[in-house]
């Protein structure tokens, strides 16, 4: 037989000299060198997890020790024992109760008249596993929620079916003015303005026959306050206690889109002004030019020349009226 040539800090808590030596031989019979701790009362183990700086990797508890028993033993051993997983080794073959253990944190309940080797092995090992996989799902589902709720920008998770809120964080409640229970008894019909519904059930139709694939968009939202804002909506497919759900992060972008619109009301009213300069002044400064090239004739008599300084002088006024247009415009553009 192969034996795991891991070093496991075994942790026997056992008043039974025969058991434990028992338990011993089951250990060594799978373990290449276990490295077994052994206590024989709730008092003792107490003192040696406290006071040991090696941690734990397994704790085998007998439930029947001298000072302490039953359900007062495994709910005090829980406690001192934080996330080492703690496996009772038992001669009550009482379901109920073991039941009961395993719902109070009790990693395995096993009795000691089939206690096997294998069994044990087994027991330790998916114990150990187990609560590996448990601890980087814990990571996780804490990372998601720092990244969720330290957001800087609004975000939320709603159920796709119901379309209730069913998580916002901090930076939605702030921006939207709700609070978190408000925002848990609404759906997201309620930050939609009423005119927006036909358009919100078409997009509606879309994100439920494609559930999961990646969706944005620009909308528009309502806060509690009434006011309008234009959002930049990016949504995700995400499975949330047990339901079809989407996460949701809002990028509010009201300001820059009214920017963008004054930028362009702005590049509108210059080429007004350059349409004026290009082409209203055009035809008076022609105008001017054909007065001068007559008048520059020396054959004029005096009637003629007094009617060609009369259009010189109207050309004139009329350049006059349209630099005043132009100078007010690009007055009004630059108080814009």
């Amino acid at each position: 037989m192969i034996k795991d040539k891991k070093t496991y800090h075994i942790l026997v808590v056992e008043d039974n000299p025969g058991d434990y030596l028992l338990i011993t031989d089951y250990l060594e019979e799978h373990i290449s060198n276990p490295n077994i701790i052994h206590t024989q009362n709730y008092k003792e183990t107490k003192r040696q997890i406290e006071t040991s700086t090696q941690k734990m990797d397994v704790v085998l508890l007998d439930l029947s020790l001298p000072d302490k028993s039953g359900d007062e033993l495994i709910e005090n051993i829980l406690e001192i024992c934080e996330d080492t997983p703690v496996i009772v080794l038992t001669g009550y073959s009482d379901i109920d109760f073991s039941i009961n253990s395993i719902s109070k944190g009790i990693a395995d309940y096993l009795l000691k008249d089939e206690l096997t080797g294998d069994s044990l092995y087994k027991s330790i090992i998916y114990c150990i596993e187990r609560l590996k996989k448990n601890n980087e799902l814990f990571e996780s589902e804490k990372r998601y929620s720092e990244l969720f709720h330290l957001s800087p920008l609004p975000m939320w998770v709603y159920d796709i079916d119901t379309l209730e809120f069913l998580d916002v964080n901090d930076a939605a409640q702030k921006h939207y003015g709700y609070s978190s229970e408000e925002f848990l008894s609404m759906t997201l019909k309620d930050i939609r303005p009423p005119q927006d519904m036909p358009a919100f059930e078409e997009q509606l139709k879309i994100a439920r026959q494609y559930p999961k694939e990646f969706i944005s968009g620009v909308f528009r939202h309502i806060k509690k306050n009434g006011e309008i804002i234009d959002v930049d909506v990016q949504s995700n497919y995400i499975q949330y206690k047990g339901r079809n759900a989407r996460v949701i992060l809002v990028n509010d972008i009201t300001d820059r889109l009214e920017y963008i619109s004054a930028i362009e009301t702005k590049n509108k009213e210059l080429q007004d002004i350059a349409w004026l300069q290009s082409h209203v002044m055009r035809a008076p400064v022609a105008k001017i030019l054909g007065i001068v090239h007559l008048l520059q004739r020396i054959d004029l008599d005096e009637v003629e020349k007094t009617i060609l300084l009369n259009d010189l002088n109207a050309c004139a006024s009329e350049i006059d009226l349209v630099i005043h247009d132009i100078a007010k415009k690009t007055h009004e553009a630059r108080l814009k």
